[in-house]
């Protein structure tokens, strides 16, 4: 990925991706790692129908998410026991250490535009690997 010019000035084009923690192919945006953002980044994330994201939180950081396109259901509290519908053009916002996990129970692929108060989207991530156990359980239960 390209680094910010001696300038500040940095342009991204399309077609570079990463693998995330999170669990997902994300096409970058500006970043640390592309642009060496350090207070913020902004990147797209693709959702395949079916995929569904590690549970996780961003330690500190706060994060908005805009539905380019599609629509997803988010699952969030302490143990994700809270679920929102979210369709195009609709926009969230999570605090801090809110645990997380989108869920793309569509059928048809969704794309969403993240934003972070930190230069990478990969910074401050914790994972649960027990509420992907938990939310799993939970879906399998309802699908049968």
């Amino acid at each position: 990925m390209s680094a910010a010019k001696p300038d500040g000035f940095a342009l991204i084009k399309p077609g570079q991706t990463y693998v995330g923690k999170q669990g997902f192919t994300y096409g970058a945006g500006v970043s640390k790692e592309t642009a060496g953002a350090q207070k913020v980044c902004m990147n797209v994330l693709p959702m395949p129908p079916g995929a569904v994201a590690k549970a996780h939180y961003h330690e500190g950081i706060e994060t908005i998410a805009y539905m380019l396109d599609g629509e997803c259901s988010v699952y969030y509290g302490d143990d994700l026991e809270k679920r929102v519908h979210v369709q195009k053009g609709d926009t969230c916002f999570l605090g801090p250490d809110i645990p997380h996990a989108p869920s793309n129970e569509s059928g048809k692929p969704c794309t969403w535009i993240v934003v972070h108060s930190s230069g990478s989207d990969q910074d401050g991530i914790v994972l649960l690997p027990e509420l992907d156990a938990q939310l799993k359980a939970r879906m399998d239960a309802k699908a049968g």
